[in-house]
């Protein structure tokens, strides 16, 4: 075995040192990825000890890749996390979407409740009809029956033509009310109608329409307490959640970053016209370590930034985040052989870490803007860490280490 390992170990190298024989693995590599199976079992022959040149064409190569098939599938479409963060989340979609039961999903500003939305509508038997979403808070209150129900022709000022309104155009289908907490209590009184029988009138109209629409519903607002408030009506409260869906926020989501920041990256190389460029380990770093109070929204838009800073030669993270970015190691010469000693410990690693999560902070250890908060830990127990480590909060007052 350990014959073995030296003969792979120096065919790594001759790899690591020969352009040709880059050039060659590139071909055996993009053979195998016109097949996702074959692809699989011709990474599986790669030894763990192999070199940065080829590691980085192998990740080159599956980012390409992945960026062809998220092309074909619709960028949009893809959710990010369905088998790790969002499980839970994807299991409950599975469940309802084969019924017709009112569905209401629950999350902050830019979680991405919409595309669970159209998730929820794509397994269902609605999936060849229409998926239409309103925004009840873009809406002003003087025309949500307008825009809810229609109007007829002459019904008031302006009214030049019959319109129909998103229930009607949703019929078939599944209507997504966005923000559905923002309509006031009369608009709330006349959806709870339709909601029942599946019938209404148009604004000005006599006839009574009848529609078979798949409500999902979607608020940031805690409708029980707007409920106990007298903001929102408790029978419709009850109708609307038959089958709740909690969206976590990104924050409680950590494992799904490095496959979040390969997916907007390469979204962002599309649509900017750029080549695929992926964050590296001290970019995800930075990524972990923040917040996130806009959630995936603000994670995209500091993905695409980065791109744009990075001009197609790599992804500017710390400075699409505005914070500066840490210093990485020397790399190890290809030609010296690596020892356990000249591997990066886990103090050097644990050290970065910090130091990302107090450049974020300017050098704040406690509260609810600090590195503890952060990093999930203890403040005492943080504390601790950096004084092992030698690190103190002083130095990174200005946002930066120094």
């Amino acid at each position: 075995m350990k014959r073995k390992n030296s003969v792979l170990d120096m065919k790594n190298r001759q790899i690591e040192q020969n352009p040709k024989a880059l050039e060659r693995l590139e071909i055996l590599a993009r053979q195998s990825a016109d097949d996702e199976s074959a692809l699989e079992q011709f990474l599986a022959t790669l030894e763990e000890g192999l070199g940065p040149a080829a590691r980085q064409l192998i990740q080159r190569l599956l980012a390409e890749r992945r960026g062809l098939r998220l092309k074909r599938a619709g960028l949009n479409e893809a959710i990010v996390g369905a088998e790790a963060g969002l499980a839970e989340v994807m299991a409950a979609v599975r469940q309802v979407a084969r019924s017709d039961a009112p569905v209401l999903i629950l999350g902050e500003t830019g979680t991405g409740k919409e595309v669970v939305a159209r998730a929820v509508h794509s397994q269902s038997r609605r999936t060849n009809g229409p998926f239409l979403r309103v925004n009840c808070g873009a809406i002003p209150p003087e025309l949500i029956d307008s825009e809810l129900f229609g109007h007829e022709r002459g019904s008031f000022t302006g009214a030049a033509a019959t319109r129909r309104g998103w229930f009607e155009r949703a019929d078939g289908g599944t209507l997504f009310l966005d923000e559905i907490g923002e309509l006031p209590l009369a608009a709330q009184v006349r959806l709870l109608r339709v909601l029942q029988d599946g019938s209404f009138q148009r604004v000005g109209g006599e006839q009574t329409l009848s529609v078979d629409v798949r409500l999902v519903a979607a608020t940031n607002r805690d409708l029980r307490r707007g409920v106990a408030d007298g903001e929102f009506r408790e029978d419709l409260w009850f109708r609307i959640a038959v089958f709740p869906i909690p969206l976590p926020p990104l924050r409680q989501r950590q494992g799904d970053i490095p496959a979040l920041a390969a997916h907007f990256a390469l979204r962002a190389a599309e649509r900017l016209g750029l080549p695929p460029r992926l964050p590296d380990a001290s970019d995800l770093a930075l990524l972990a370590a923040y917040p996130w109070p806009g959630n995936v929204r603000e994670f995209a838009s500091v993905i695409e930034r980065a791109a744009i800073l990075g001009d197609g030669r790599h992804l500017e993270v710390a400075r699409a985040l505005g914070v500066a970015a840490p210093v990485a190691p020397a790399p190890t010469p290809l030609d010296t052989p690596v020892t356990g000693d000249e591997l990066a410990s886990f103090d050097d690693a644990s050290r970065q870490h910090i130091e990302a999560a107090l450049v974020r902070c300017h050098g704040r250890v406690e509260g609810p803007f600090g590195a503890a908060r952060l990093l999930n830990l203890n403040p005492h127990t943080l504390r601790s860490k950096m004084r092992r480590l030698g690190l103190l909060p002083r130095a990174y007052r200005n946002g930066c280490k120094g």
